[in-house]
């Protein structure tokens, strides 16, 4: 079923919200199958999966705080998963020999080998989710989706 903005509500006020619920609904729509799949079949969350995909992007390694900074959470998420993701062999901290305080997280090969895994199977869900939008209409959505974020406050 199609819709285009103007049947969402008069322009009473009311469609910039209904507006922002139907972008919430399709976010969560989305997440909640992604955190689903990556729990069953990876045994995985996906602050977890997302903490992997910053790594993956640094393999020089990344500081704590800046990773924090780049996944929008505290530090003190940043060190639990960084705890368990060492633990499990998957990273590992890098201390700067100048200054012990100061380290850099980085994936080892193990975790580089099981991020691609899981990267691949995530790319495949959001292809099968969205694959009953035709190729125009994904275009589209994007430019206008880019539009709106550059007007945002803060970006």
């Amino acid at each position: 079923m199609k819709s285009n903005i103007s049947s969402i509500s008069p322009d009473d006020g009311s469609r910039d919200v209904r507006l922002w619920l139907r972008l919430l609904s399709s976010v969560n729509l989305i997440e909640n199958v992604l955190r689903q799949r990556m729990r069953e079949q990876f045994g995985s969350t996906l602050p977890r999966f997302d903490m992997l995909a910053q790594l993956d992007r640094f393999p020089d390694g990344i500081k704590m705080g800046e990773l924090s900074r780049l996944m929008l959470v505290t530090g003190g998420n940043i060190t639990g998963l960084a705890d368990s993701l060492e633990k499990e062999g998957m990273a590992v901290r890098v201390y700067d020999p100048n200054d012990r305080r100061s380290c850099r997280i980085k994936l080892t090969a193990e975790g580089k080998q099981q991020f691609d895994r899981m990267a691949s199977a995530h790319q495949g869900w959001l292809n099968e989710l969205m694959s009953g939008l035709p190729v125009q209409e994904k275009e589209r959505l994007y430019t206008l989706l880019g539009n709106f974020k550059s007007q945002l406050p803060g970006v």
